[in-house]
């Protein structure tokens, strides 16, 4: 160890003394009881941060910690910890301590665990007066707040310590890097302490991936930073997820506040469903993933080739979906049925005979003319619109279709003359809000072998084109921008699914003749 920095025993000590006589957890089934920390929370943290200092000032060493954790590994509990033991150990008066979040409500999960132990404590609430946004030590005029991205500047703070949880979720181009105007506020103070606590994300421009990287490379030795402590668990990426040794690797806490059972359960989920899997690395082997994932494997896909007599589908009803484009090649108008548990569709593919020349012959293996038994091939180079909705309106005499979802953003003359035939038209949102609930059910069906599609190429080769998209909440969307070519009509399936289990959404918009379509 160099003779630059010393390990004060001492200090360390008091530190872990006051965690585990003064705090306690504030929720669970361990709420209320002392918080004892566990080997990994003492040796790699809390005495590192507390006890290692500069043999000429006696001020601690570490400016920075990473301290990258999957979920359910106590990093809440842990961050308020910190906050806390500071707030009471350091002599600083006039001390200022933030926890940061990229939204409010994220940066309320430290501070709540914090005024919890704090509400839990005789010896505490003596000391620190509580208030809805803040703990004050009046004694010390040291204060402690939650603060967010959202609520507005920051600059002109004097930041003593501060704690930004789930730093992967602040977004790459953020116009206020809050990090940053926490950490250069820092300039002032005789030992700051910056402290990033965070899963893994997907976004490898944001500043998490690249503090991430600054850790990885500090751990290894091939940067040389003493003021940086980087403290990461996660699992080799080629390790089997199905594997507890795996699970144990990247969660210090399994066995503890993650248990076993749990973790059995979520990982045959991602085993099984396609979606699932980069969640699941993502959250509990805290590996960086695609934020787009391709969805779903051929040969799921292909076991659900069974077919059923098409003459049963005019006894039940149906619900439909309608993807229409503008100028792009295809639109897709879907029919979905549930039959005895299972999820019928069939389609009905629309492309001008123009592009059906275009796009045959091609490298990439599409050929629009062997597939023309599963399109409706229109005439001229643009999307007929007059034709699908005559397509639409003799379906309608021949099926039972209960109500047809439709994109709102491209509602056009044709959902309004639908509407006039006597079809209940829903506008069906492009968001995670909107398509996630289908798509989880979508995807099940199909896992269990209960959709039937008839074994249409058209569609084979649409679902191995789609791509999920995934948000920061783990909500999921087909991404058309993402998508390796086309996939209108796999857009217009989730959409009829969605109209079927979830029944009509907001009507159609009222059309006036001089604002046209109103959207709602």
């Amino acid at each position: 160890m160099s003779k630059k920095y010393y390990y004060d025993k001492e200090a360390a000590d008091k530190a872990v003394r006051f965690i585990e006589k003064f705090l306690t957890h504030t929720k669970g089934e361990l709420a209320g009881k002392p918080f004892i920390l566990e080997d990994w929370q003492k040796k790699e943290i809390i005495e590192p941060i507390f006890g290692m200092k500069h043999t000429g000032t006696g001020l601690r060493r570490y400016r920075t910690a990473f301290i990258f954790l999957p979920r359910k590994n106590g990093k809440s509990t842990l961050a308020a910890a910190i906050i806390l033991t500071l707030m009471f150990i350091d002599d600083e008066q006039g001390a200022e301590y933030y926890s940061a979040a990229n939204d409010k409500d994220q940066a309320k999960l430290v501070f709540d665990c914090a005024k919890g132990m704090v509400a839990n404590s005789p010896e505490l609430s003596q000391y620190l007066e509580s208030f809805r946004n803040s703990l004050v030590y009046n004694a010390k005029g040291s204060f402690y707040k939650a603060i967010s991205r959202e609520s507005g500047t920051k600059h002109g703070f004097n930041v003593s310590a501060a704690i930004y949880d789930e730093l992967h979720a602040m977004k790459s181009g953020d116009a206020e890097n809050l990090y940053q105007v926490l950490e250069t506020a820092t300039g002032s103070r005789r030992e700051p302490l910056m402290i990033a606590i965070t899963t893994s994300g997907y976004d490898t421009q944001s500043e998490c991936y690249k503090m991430y990287s600054y850790a990885k490379r500090v751990e290894e030795g091939s940067v040389k930073d003493d003021a940086f402590l980087p403290v990461i668990y996660e699992a080799d990426r080629e390790a089997d997820i199905l594997s507890p040794e795996t699970w144990a690797k990247a969660n210090p806490n399994f066995g503890v506040s993650l248990k076993r059972e749990y973790m059995e359960r979520e990982a045959l989920k991602a085993k099984t469903l396609p979606s699932y899997e980069n969640i699941f690395r993502r959250l509990h082997l805290n590996q960086w993933t695609a934020s787009e994932t391709r969805w779903m494997p051929d040969h799921k896909w292909t076991a659900c080739n069974a077919t059923i007599d098409q003459e049963i589908l005019k006894n039940y009803p149906c619900w439909g979906g309608l993807d229409l484009a503008n100028n792009r090649d295809l639109s897709a108008f879907v029919l979905v049925w549930e039959i005895d548990e299972k999820f019928v569709y069939k389609h009905w593919t629309f492309i001008p005979e123009d592009k059906v020349h275009q796009r045959t012959g091609g490298k990439d293996g599409v050929n629009y003319l062997e597939w023309s038994d599963h399109l409706e091939i229109t005439g001229g180079d643009v999307a007929d619109h007059n034709y699908i909705q005559a397509k639409i309106m003799q379906l309608g005499e021949l099926y039972n279709v209960q109500s047809i979802a439709f994109d709102r953003h491209y509602a056009s003359q044709l959902v309004l003359k639908l509407m006039d035939e006597g079809f209940n038209m829903s506008p069906f949102g492009q968001g995670y809000k909107s398509f996630n609930p289908p798509i989880l059910e979508f995807e099940k069906r199909i896992l269990e072998q209960k959709i039937i599609h008839f074994n249409c190429p058209v569609l084979r080769w649409q679902i191995g084109n789609a791509v999920l998209e995934l948000s920061n909440t783990e909500q999921m969307k087909i991404q058309k921008g993402k998508a390796k070519d086309k996939i209108d009509t796999i857009i217009a399936m989730i959409m009829a699914t969605g109209e079927m289990l979830f029944g009509e959404r907001e009507k159609a918009s009222i059309y006036s003749s001089q604002q046209g379509i109103r959207s709602v």
